[in-house]
């Protein structure tokens, strides 16, 4: 074995702490779709909390909230760090960045499962069809192009959820 077949056979170091951000845990892994497994288990963790605690609708907004700024402070950092180590720009592995926009969608939502799915539904169609300029944010660098553009998204399905609570 010649050592450039040694080094490109040896396996390399994954930082374990953003691998498990960026993959929301392993979620990420999941196969079809990781992104949408991403968004099904954050709508989860949501309703996990909302019925576990019995929050006000106040609390349950402060909860998601720290819980936005947790996935954007944590998912950045973890998407640059498993970008370079997958040595692709946008791993679709790396989930975090749905966990975010997902929980961006959710926001001022009532606790019920009409509603989750509103804002399932339309984050997922944002995050897919990324209107403009949401697929503009894609070229920012590193992790902030893989996480804002979907921050993007969820502002987009927050903004039609809520329109639609005020409708329906």
């Amino acid at each position: 074995m010649t050592t450039s077949q040694a080094s490109s056979a040896t396996p390399r170091k994954k930082t374990l702490w953003a691998w498990a951000i960026a993959t929301f845990f392993g979620v990420g892994l999941g196969k079809p779709g990781p992104g949408t497994w991403a968004s099904v288990a954050t709508l989860l963790v949501w309703a996990d909390y909302a019925w576990a605690v019995h929050p006000t609708p106040h609390t349950l907004l402060i909860a998601l909230l720290a819980f936005i700024a947790v996935a954007i402070a944590l998912g950045v950092p973890a998407a640059t760090i498993v970008a370079r180590e997958s040595n692709s720009k946008d791993p679709q592995s790396v989930v975090i960045d749905e966990v975010a926009g997902q929980s961006i969608a959710l926001l001022f939502s009532p606790f019920d499962w009409r509603h989750a799915a509103i804002a399932l539904i339309f984050f997922r169609l944002f995050d897919i069809t990324k209107p403009f300029p949401i697929r503009r944010l894609e070229n920012l660098p590193e992790g902030w192009g893989i996480v804002f553009d979907d921050v993007a998204a969820g502002l987009y399905a927050l903004g039609v959820a809520s329109l639609l609570r005020i409708w329906i």
